[in-house]
Order: structure tokens, then sequence, then C-alpha cells
């Protein structure tokens, strides 16, 4: 068994491209959620100043499908989030995660740039909070059975 382990460890570092520990990726999730709520509002105030203070829904849609390149990055985004959204209610429920609600009204009312990862960064500290509970689990159960 330690032997099939090992090899599974093996496996796994191979298929990893790059190391990354738990607290680094949730400071980098935390730092894509910042510039994903940022950057795209400060495209949203430029479209407002140029076009009006009330945010012109149906402009900005025409706008974003003005020439076949920005069609392309919006039917992309319109798909891949579409996607990763019914991926993290699932995951959510899953995990039995707490603040899915939080994350989907961000990506509605502020972007999916934001909320996407804003999702990863919670996910990641559930997965944290299993694992802590599993490995507190398995250490009183190792105690009992002494």
């Amino acid at each position: 068994m330690g032997s099939s382990k090992r090899n599974d460890n093996a496996v796994q570092q191979r298929l990893s491209p790059v190391a990354i520990s738990q607290s680094s990726l949730q400071t980098l999730y935390l730092a894509l959620a910042l510039a994903g709520g940022v950057l795209p509002w400060l495209a949203n105030l430029d479209f407002m100043q140029a076009y009006g203070a009330s945010f012109d829904l149906g402009l900005f849609v025409r706008l974003a499908n003005a020439n076949p390149a920005a069609a392309s990055l919006s039917r992309d985004l319109a798909i891949g989030a579409t996607a990763v959204t019914i991926w993290m209610v699932s995951e959510a429920r899953r995990l039995n995660m707490r603040g899915l609600g939080w994350v989907l009204l961000s990506c509605v009312t502020i972007a999916f740039a934001f909320g996407c990862p804003l999702f990863l960064y919670l996910r990641e500290r559930r997965l944290d909070e299993l694992k802590a509970n599993t490995s507190s689990t398995g250490n009183a159960t190792q105690a009992n059975s002494a």
C-alpha cells in the first residue's frame, strides 16, 4: 500500500507543471479577483463616461459585438463563463461550500473576472478545511484504536 501511495504522489508531481503552495494559490486567486473587479470596472466607467452616465446595457451589448473580434471575445466569454458557472454550482454543492450566492451575485454585478477567482479562493479554503477535519478525525480514530 505504501508503495502505491508513493507512486501516486510521483505521478501527481509529474502531471503538475508548477508546484504552488496552497497559501500561494489562495493569494494568487485573491489577487486575480481584485484585478478582475477593478480592470473591467475601469472599462465600464470609461463606457459610461463616453456614452452617458446611465449604463445602457443594450448599447453595451451592441458595442461588445460591433466587429468580428469583439463578437469573438463576447461569445468566448459567454460560453466559457456559462460552463464555469455550472461547474461552480456543482462544486459548491459537492463540497457543501458557503457563500455561493454572493459569488454568483458578484459575477453579475461586479464581473465574472472577479467572481470566478473569488470562488476558487473560497474553494481552496473549503478544501483546506475539509483536509484539516479529515486529519483531525483520522488522528482521533488512530488514538481511539490504540
